[in-house]
């Protein structure tokens, strides 16, 4: 005893494992023609023995007599259309025709003969050399075979009539000037240089050096790249700006700090300045450039030019751009004014506040480096999805 068995997963619904077998029993079904043929799994019990996996090939449903005449005749109808391609009717033919070897959904194979091969090749292009106004007849042949029975044959016959590309009056023009350039260089080929037509049908014709399409985009694309580069270069100085107001933020309470101290210690304001510029420029190697300090020792050089303490403090503030050194240069401004007594305190309510800010500026900055970073997880979310999953599905398919 054989008995046939589709190969599945481990479960099975009922009714599908009782249709499968209802359609073993009545035999595989074969694709209707021109759906080609297929492989079906399946797995075979002989007897008790145990079962083996096998595959059959089942081939596409071939035509009966009146299926194939049928299918023949919707072929012609199909070719009348298709080999126009974008002409209008056989009896005008301008442009190339779209001689078609097969037809899609059809198992059909078609081959062409012609006998105006020095008019149209078998591809269906027009030679226009050999065209003449009052049109030139091409009589085709295609013999469209049934792929499956090669012995099944039918014969396709039309007649085409073709003419020369119409031409609007600019066209037609330049192609008469051609044709005249052509003549004249076939009659002095001899001679050392091409004598160009001065007038044609009388009217006067003057030749200039063609311009290259290539120099037009090279110069378009020569533009394009330089506007780019612009993008690019203020793109590269908003991130440098950037990145020079987020260092002087982060300087901001290690100046306000020192200041505070140096101020504690009995210092005046201007020698406390030049105390941590002076500093800076010690560790300025190991610091690199800290761009709030070299604004605090741009400031003591106009001091030491003659410009006055208290507006060296405000121009300073004033070419750091941010608010918080506007703030301090207008504060130590003020106080040289009104008198020194009650900075150290202002100085030390401001060094808490910087800190409390640079406090919750570091939150900040840690919130959206955890938000960059779910991109990537996603993605390594993924690669363990696919090594814990593909295992699992290929042990149960075995």
């Amino acid at each position: 005893m054989l008995v046939l068995v589709f190969s599945g997963g481990t479960a099975l619904l009922a009714a599908d494992f009782v249709n499968s077998r209802a359609e073993i029993k009545g035999g595989l079904r074969r694709n209707s023609y021109g759906g080609g043929g297929r492989t079906q799994k399946l797995e075979v019990a002989a007897g008790e023995r145990e079962r083996e996996k096998i595959e059959v090939s089942v081939s596409e449903q071939a035509c009966s007599g009146n299926e194939l005449e049928s299918m023949f005749q919707r072929c012609s109808a199909q070719i009348d259309k298709l080999i126009l391609g974008n002409n209008k009717s056989l009896d005008h033919i301008e442009s190339d025709m779209n001689l078609i070897t097969k037809i899609e959904g059809v198992p059909v194979e078609i081959s062409w003969e012609l006998d105006r091969y020095d008019v149209m090749n078998i591809y269906g292009q027009i030679q226009e050399e050999e065209l003449s106004e009052e049109g030139t007849l091409v009589t085709l042949k295609g013999t469209v075979t049934y792929s499956e029975n090669p012995g099944e044959q039918v014969l396709y016959e039309c007649a085409a009539m073709v003419f020369p590309k119409t031409l609007g009056a600019d066209r037609q023009r330049a192609a008469d000037i051609g044709k005249v350039i052509a003549e004249t260089d076939k009659k002095t080929q001899t001679e050392k240089f091409l004598k160009l037509p001065r007038e044609i049908d009388g009217e006067p014709l003057m030749f200039f050096p063609a311009m290259d399409g290539r120099g037009g985009v090279l110069m378009g694309m020569a533009v394009l790249i330089g506007v780019l580069l612009l993008a690019l270069e203020k793109q590269n100085q908003e991130k440098e700006l950037s990145a020079k107001r987020m260092q002087m933020q982060l300087d901001y309470p290690e100046i306000i700090n020192k200041l505070t101290l140096l101020l504690g210690a009995g210092m005046t304001v201007k020698r406390a300045w030049r105390k941590i510029t002076a500093d800076y420029e010690e560790e300025k190697q190991t610091w690199g450039i800290r761009y709030a300090y070299e604004e605090m020792r741009q400031a003591c050089n106009e001091m030491d030019s003659g410009i006055m303490e208290a507006e060296s403090y405000e121009r300073f503030g004033r070419r750091c751009g941010l608010q918080i050194y506007i703030k301090l240069g207008a504060l130590l401004s003020q106080n040289l004014r009104k008198g020194t007594k009650g900075i150290s305190q202002i100085l030390q309510t401001e060094a808490v506040q910087s800190f409390e800010e640079r406090k919750a500026r570091a939150k900040r900055l840690g919130e959206e480096a955890g938000t960059k970073l779910l991109a990537p997880m996603f993605m390594m979310l993924a690669v363990v999805l696919v090594i814990v999953i593909v295992p699992a599905f290929m042990s149960v398919q075995m």
